[in-house]
Formats: C-alpha cells, structure tokens, sequence
C-alpha cells in the first residue's frame, strides 16, 4: 500500500494548477497604516504591510510630529473592532495591552482577524496611547484582506464546554518536503460578565484570551482520492511553550493537498473539538476528515 501511495502523481489530482503557484514568504514589516493624533504619528506595521485574515504580528511606533523623536511612552492599547452591515460589532483574538520592545523601541503584539473586509464587514482599529500621563485615542479603517496561502490558515468554532475558539496557523508560512515546525494560536473569547462600562469600545466586552496547557493532537493526510489518504511519520503533537503559542512537528512527504486533522484536549485530556480519522489506506475515495481541520497546499 506504500507503494501505491508513493506512486501517486499531480496528474491524477485537481489541484496540479494550484501547487505550481509560488508560495511567497515574508520576512520584512513594512507600515499598513499612519495614524495622527495629539501631534503624534503612530504607525502600525505587519509582515508585507498587509493585514490578512489569521494570524498577523504586529508592531507599533509612536514619534513626535514635528522632530520625529520617541517619546516616553507609559502605556500602548490595541483593539480591533469589526462592524457588519446590520450594525453588530464583534473583534478577533489580540493582544490588547501591548509589549514595549526596548532594544528596538517599538510595542509588539499580534491580531487574528477571523473575517477579511467587505463592503459589509468593516475593520477599524482602535489605538490609546498615553505620554506624560495623557492619553490620546485614535480610530481607523483597515483593509484586512484574505490570506492567499493555505499555510496559514486557520479556523473558529465552538466547543464541547460551549466556548469560542479559534485557531490560527503561524508558522511555517512556506513548509518544505521534511519536518517542519508547526505553529499555532489557539485562544478563546472571554464572554462579558457585565455590561459596558465606559463609552464604546469597552475592551471587557471584546476580551480574548490564549489558552493555556491544551494539547493539539495532529494527525496529518492527503484526503485526495488519488493519494488513498495516507500519511506520515515522526508527526509531533502540539503543546504550548513559552512564547504562549503551541508548538508541534508535521512531515510532509510530498506536495500537495494535506489536511492537518486536529483534536483539541483541555489540561484535563477532555475532547474540546476534533474526531479520530480512519487510518485505512483507501484508493480512489476521498479521506474522511477531522471534525477539527484545516487544509493545507503547498
């Protein structure tokens, strides 16, 4: 049966076109948007100057309009917001107190955007910021767009305990045949306790949280019928590390159309999300997935 797998080829799959697309690779933030506010610019910055639905790390910059100097900034908040055409708001998960990185004097964070922008589902930012113990805020519009690499996708859905969670793909952005280090997000939604507190937005009523000490059991194949669902070995299960994100090996033992099958276990092994696939080898029929999956093509 090995040797049944391995002798697949593209030809036999309908998505020969869409593998010999050149997955691109970032490296470098570059500014998405300038805000000015109180005679302060603040720039915000992602991978290729682009919001994309998922994962996005961020970077924020404040200077003096005038000399372009940092000031002594005591505190830099982040929270995006998402407003659909019949007026609901809801966010995504973010880092809403932003770290201040001394040796490269900006703040880090990051945004997981479960929607990309359309002319009904509005994204604005809302940044406060505070110097001299005064605080300035300031709103705006972004363009978040959808994310062209399947590498990094991700997924939100509702568990067993009731709760919203998502989980977002961050690494790698372009695998290889081999082990990779795979990386994810996961995190939850805080639901309000209490009505809002202060003028809109009051960031308790847009709360997300990473969680902490699950397991992301992994179990990849390619589902496609001509590749007889098999999979790989020396696969690593998720677990969370000190970075706050969850860490993991895939093997990927060709190009292709691989689904990264998940079951989601809370620090008691309880099943949040996820079913077992089986394990058969079956030719010519489409592999059952995962209740929890995403699909990846490389």
């Amino acid at each position: 049966m090995c040797c049944a797998a391995w002798s697949c080829t593209k030809e036999k799959t309908d998505y020969e076109a869409a593998i010999d697309i050149v997955v691109p690779e970032y490296d470098d933030f570059n500014e998405v948007v300038r805000i000015r506010n109180g005679g302060y610019e603040v720039s915000i910055e992602a991978l290729n100057g682009i919001f994309y639905k998922g994962y996005n790390e961020i970077r924020v910059k404040i200077t003096s309009g005038q000399t372009q100097e940092i000031p002594t900034i005591q505190a830099v908040t982040f929270l995006p917001i998402l407003t659909e055409d019949d007026g609901n708001k809801t966010s995504g998960p973010h880092l809403h107190d932003l770290v201040y990185q001394t040796k490269e004097q900006y703040f880090s964070g990051y945004a997981v955007f479960p929607d990309a922008s359309h002319t009904d589902r509005i994204w604005e930012l809302y940044i406060r910021f505070t110097i001299a113990n005064q605080t300035y805020q300031a709103k705006q519009t972004v363009m978040v767009q959808e994310q062209p690499n399947k590498n990094l996708n991700m997924t939100s859905f509702t568990g067993s305990d009731n709760e919203q969670y998502f989980i977002a793909l961050v690494s790698p952005q372009k695998p290889k045949v081999g082990e990779n280090e795979l990386i994810a997000g996961i995190y939850t939604f805080n639901k309000p306790t209490s009505p809002p507190t202060t003028a809109f937005p009051d960031p308790s009523q847009f709360s997300y949280t990473a969680v902490n000490d699950y397991t992301l059991l992994l179990d990849p194949r390619m589902p496609e019928p001509s590749m007889g669902n098999h999979s790989s070995p020396n696969n690593e299960d998720l677990t969370q590390q000190s970075d706050g994100l969850y860490h993991g090996v895939v093997h990927y033992t060709m190009t292709g159309n691989w689904a990264l099958n998940f079951i989601l276990l809370d620090q008691n092994g309880q099943t949040i999300k996820g079913t077992a696939v089986p394990q058969d080898f079956t030719p010519g029929v489409e592999g059952i997935r995962s209740e929890l999956h995403l699909d990846i093509l490389f």
